[in-house]
């Protein structure tokens, strides 16, 4: 499943810092978000995740409101803000964060029984999400027997199995080992198939992940384009040593 998002926003952490941008998302399109630490990433997925309100601005997932500052009276006294299970939006943080009690099949098909799928159908959503991760003849295995890839494998196929409208990563490949990280970032490029939002440090994450490149400084967006275009014409200095990173790495050449 996939969906549009649009994005208008504007969410006040302290009187020192606040989250001012637009975002807008084709259906099935990936995005990747870079900044420096404390640029606003956090507060983005947040938002768009539903775990922090907006004081000014909308969002919308396929003509579908789920946040809006500017309504307000009646039940809407704080604005329209659809409670985060109720979004069809999933978050695929660092740690994969197993349910410890469950197998790796029953992890999986938790979301589709939570949906009111029966158990039947849950079990062959999670096989056929076992399967394609690279985990079919696992699915008996409880977390604590699995490697800490296999664990962030199963989170992966648990976030996909439930067809979320909108899939938020918040730095998925940071706890992983180099090895494991790239086998993991070439399953999301294979399988990620939902509008998503990958907030990442590593450059190398936004060329085999995403469409398009978002870079946010101090809140706002300065910079917006195909990850090669903003690699290749880096507008910040910022911007400029993301630039150098993958050149380092032998990712693009120097004509972008």
């Amino acid at each position: 499943m996939t969906a549009q998002l649009s994005a208008r926003m504007r969410v006040i952490r302290s009187s020192l810092f606040d989250l001012d941008l637009h975002l807008d998302l084709a259906p099935g399109e990936r995005v990747a978000v870079m900044g420096p630490s404390g640029a606003g990433k956090s507060t983005l997925l947040a938002a768009l995740a539903g775990f922090v309100r907006l004081d000014a601005g909308r969002i919308e997932l396929d003509g579908d409101v789920i946040a809006d500052a500017s309504v307000r009276g009646g039940t809407a006294r704080r604005g329209i803000h659809v409670a985060p299970m109720d979004r069809g939006v999933v978050l695929l943080g660092q740690e994969a964060r197993l349910f410890p009690h469950l197998s790796a099949r029953e992890n999986v098909a938790f979301g589709p029984r939570a949906r009111g799928h029966s158990r039947t159908e849950s079990g062959h959503a999670a096989d056929e999400w076992l399967d394609r991760v690279g985990l079919a003849g696992f699915g008996n295995r409880m977390p604590a027997q699995l490697s800490g890839g296999q664990q962030q494998r199963v989170a992966v196929a648990r976030a996909l199995a439930v067809e979320p409208r909108l899939v938020l990563l918040d730095e998925p490949l940071t706890a992983l080992d180099i090895q494991t990280a790239t086998e993991i970032r070439m399953l999301l490029a294979d399988q990620l198939c939902s509008t998503a939002v990958v907030i990442t440090h590593d450059p190398v994450d936004a060329l085999a992940i995403a469409d398009r490149l978002v870079v946010i400084e101090r809140g706002r967006v300065t910079q917006y384009g195909s990850v090669r275009e903003v690699m290749g014409h880096p507008a910040t200095p910022f911007a400029r040593a993301l630039s150098d990173h993958v050149r380092i790495a032998g990712c693009i050449g120097d004509d972008g």
